[in-house]
């Protein structure tokens, strides 16, 4: 693990200190270092290792995109950027609101949809088992957004569809 990556661990850590994650009540950066893990797995660059593990910093926390910037780069920032939801509570209904984050998600470069793809692997693996009931909801919001990641990285995209059941 480079420097970077464990810089960008002690800061989201820091970021997400007050946060458990719902169902486990673990410490909330678990779920930025196992996306950050799975992207290792494939084809990958350090920013894209930082940008996973940065990946909810700004929607979650107090975290700015300047902070990003300025903590680890332009790159970073933008990959971060991209997989921030735009959508607000106000932006109307849940469907309304995922369908702008897919838009947002969709005109991505590949390295985020990469990221997304295993932040949606690994929230699928937590809610599958611990919200049966919200899954079904769940389920077909991530098949709908799937449509939008195949220019991500193909092993993932494969194992996101299989765990989803999508097209």
């Amino acid at each position: 693990m480079t420097d970077r990556v464990k810089q960008a661990i002690a800061f989201a850590t820091k970021a997400h200190r007050n946060q458990k994650r719902k169902y486990t009540g673990e410490p909330y950066v678990t779920h930025p270092i196992a996306v950050m893990e799975i992207v290792q797995e494939v084809s990958h660059t350090e920013d894209m290792l930082v940008a996973a593990v940065l990946h909810d910093t700004v929607e979650d926390t107090d975290v700015t995109l300047d902070d990003i910037q300025s903590e680890f780069g332009a790159t970073v920032a933008k990959y971060v950027k991209g997989l921030t939801d735009v959508s607000r509570p106000e932006d109307g209904n849940r469907a309304e609101r995922k369908a702008m984050d897919r838009a947002h998600t969709a005109v991505q470069c590949p390295e985020v949809k990469t990221i997304k793809l295993a932040d949606l692997i690994h929230n699928t693996l937590s809610i599958e088992a611990h919200d049966p009931s919200f899954y079904k909801v769940y389920r077909l919001e991530k098949i709908a957004l799937l449509e939008h990641l195949s220019e991500g990285n193909p092993q993932l995209f494969h194992r996101a569809q299989a765990q989803v059941g999508g097209f």
